[in-house]
């Protein structure tokens, strides 16, 4: 199942020079000592924030500038554009009547990018 998914969580993209992280709003009503992430948490620039440089071609800033550089790729910045909900999601824990994100779900970009977590946002700290 993996682990589930929390406020703070880092993320990275396949097209994304820079990591970067997800914002769970308290809407889901899910409160312990960070959110908990569904999969419908793929709002861009609400719950998936930039990272940094874009250099997918399917995106016409990235493809429109690395053809004024007479086609040298040249990444342009990042914005998401996430139509889908995260995939698959963990369909035995609810939250907010849908399914938990956990770190194995990917979410993917319109622009080709394949968005996936890095870091849960949450640590299970064992003590000897």
């Amino acid at each position: 199942m993996g682990q589930l998914v929390c406020q703070g969580a880092l993320l990275q993209c396949s097209f994304g020079a820079a990591p970067s992280s997800l914002n769970v709003l308290p809407a889901n009503r899910v409160m312990t000592s960070m959110p908990i992430a569904n999969i419908m948490d793929n709002k861009p620039m609400v719950n998936i924030m930039p990272f940094g440089m874009c250099s997918s071609l399917a995106n016409p800033q990235v493809a429109s500038a690395t053809a004024a550089a007479l086609g040298a790729l040249t990444p342009m910045p990042c914005v998401p554009v996430t139509a889908a909900p995260w995939a698959p999601g963990a369909p035995t824990v609810l939250v907010a009547n849908m399914p938990a994100l956990n770190n194995t779900s990917k979410c993917m970009c319109s622009w080709g990018g394949v968005i996936q977590v890095t870091m849960p946002g949450q640590f299970t700290i064992q003590v000897p």
